[in-house]
């Protein structure tokens, strides 16, 4: 890459993607943005604002091949014929990713990365919110909304910590991309079609986020995954592990401390996976705060794990923890109408997080679940379903795969082809005491733009029913 001015192509015009070319022209970079696709409007506006070149529609393959470098943008697969051209070329652009070229560019400050297959939007903004509330400058962002070559466009300092979710597509292009903290919460089948259906090649994917610490940082990794335990076997990491387990938290193993590494830097006991963490001698009481369910005990548990490293006392993360504003569309109460509480979990499009999601409300259910099916196996949510799910309530184009899987558990299905009928058939179900859950386990793509698209249209249906009611 040229030092003069370089040439400097962006594929795709995304967040991430116009994150990139923003931060390129900041550093002085001559920028090009490439959209096989169309542009939408607001992202029309910024880059003709910024007086950025652009084409969509097509790639000019000639002009991004001249380029110093290419930055793809983590939804393109490695398969695309674009892709495979730039990397069959040997004296063509150097081709990474939004998230490797903004470590690049950035001057000052640390980074916490997360990853997982789910809870690690979640925990991200737990850490960002935690440390925020402490008056840590801490900014979240990556797969989180905000691009992390965007929040590099805000000035900085050495004590600025960028907290980011990364998802496996955006480590595939890492190389040297560091984070002083990593987490990695789990790892259950998903995307595997970018993986050529090898769940291996995905934990693979995941462990990348541990790639290139050294031995001054930290790797926080959940204990109880058997696949996180099995990529580690093939991918050992050079970092301080620290396990993160229901029950003790965070633990290191046999082998670092047979390396030296401190073994309880943050030990934690024993105590209850739903309603309390303690810690060091310190509890913390999930009932006071927004976190309900183990999945989100879990979560939280890697973030006082982070928060405590990096020096907040039990008092500041007790606060931060009561305070926390969780994400629209994960376990989102949307309202209580006639004593029934109404529940948006939107992004929860795989069995897993609906799984973590079910186990999470202690009250007697009317779910709402369907969509898109990705090949799932649904016999993980029997158990959680059965005796508690009064009802079920299809959302989705074809349900026979849903009908057949919970007909022997469930006393009542019914189909529903919009979000406002799933929500008027729900409320008409459920009785004072009940919780009205829109956990799809499937993604959205038949009914609706995406899962943010559902979300919005299930608030928007209870909130016309609380209108209704009032």
């Amino acid at each position: 890459m040229n030092n003069q001015s370089p040439h400097i192509t962006i594929l795709g015009a995304g967040e991430s993607g116009l994150g990139a070319a923003l931060l390129a022209q900041r550093q002085g970079a001559t920028v090009f943005v490439s959209d096989f696709g169309t542009i939408g409007p607001a992202q029309l506006r910024e880059l003709e604002a910024a007086g950025i070149a652009y084409e969509m529609g097509g790639h000019d393959e000639n002009r991004i091949l001249a380029s110093d470098l290419v930055i793809k943008s983590p939804g393109i697969p490695d398969k695309a014929p674009l892709i495979k051209q730039l990397k069959a070329s040997p004296n063509g652009p150097e081709l990474i990713g939004e998230i490797e070229y903004a470590y690049r560019c950035m001057e000052q400050g640390r980074i916490v990365a997360i990853t997982g297959s789910n809870g690690k939007t979640t925990t991200t903004m737990l850490i960002a919110q935690l440390l925020q509330h402490a008056g840590l400058d801490a900014r979240a962002g990556g797969n989180l909304g905000t691009s992390f070559a965007r929040l590099l466009l805000e000035p900085a300092t050495a004590d600025t910590i960028y907290v980011l979710e990364l998802s496996s597509f955006q480590l595939d292009s890492i190389k040297d991309f560091r984070a002083e903290q990593a987490l990695l919460l789990n790892i259950t089948p998903d995307h595997l079609d970018r993986y050529e259906y090898q769940l291996d090649n995905y934990i693979d994917s995941k462990l990348r986020i541990f790639k290139n610490q050294g031995a001054s940082d930290l790797a926080y990794y959940y204990g109880e995954d058997e696949n996180i335990a099995r990529g580690l076997k093939r991918s050992p990491t050079k970092s301080q592990m620290q396990m993160i387990r229901e029950g003790l938290i965070p633990q290191s193993r046999p082998q670092d401390v047979a390396r030296g590494l401190n073994p309880s830097r943050n030990d934690l006991t024993s105590g209850s996976a739903k309603k309390e963490i303690s810690q060091s001698g310190a509890s913390y009481n999930l009932a006071a705060t927004p976190l309900k369910g183990r999945h989100n005990a879990l979560n939280a548990r890697f973030a006082i794990a982070v928060a405590t490293d990096l020096g907040l006392s039990p008092a500041t993360i007790q606060a931060g923890l009561e305070r926390f504003e969780p994400a629209a569309h994960r376990m989102e109460v949307i309202a209580l109408i006639n004593g029934v509480t109404y529940i948006n979990d939107s992004k929860a499009t795989n069995v897993d997080a609906t799984r973590y999601a079910l186990d999470a409300v202690e009250t007697p259910l009317i779910w709402i679940a369907g969509g898109t099916d990705k090949g799932n196996d649904y016999d993980p949510l029997l158990p959680v379903a059965r005796g508690r799910v009064r009802a079920l309530v299809c959302l989705g184009v074809d349900n026979a795969k849903l009908n057949a899987a919970f007909a022997n558990d469930i006393p009542e299905i019914i189909e529903t082809d919009s979000a406002e009928l799933a929500v008027q058939t729900a409320a008409k179900l459920a009785k004072a005491g009940d919780t009205v859950l829109l956990s799809p386990a499937c993604a959205s793509f038949d009914l609706f733009r995406n899962y943010i698209d559902r979300g919005d249209q299930f608030r928007a249906a209870v909130l016309q029913l609380n209108t209704h009611n009032s």
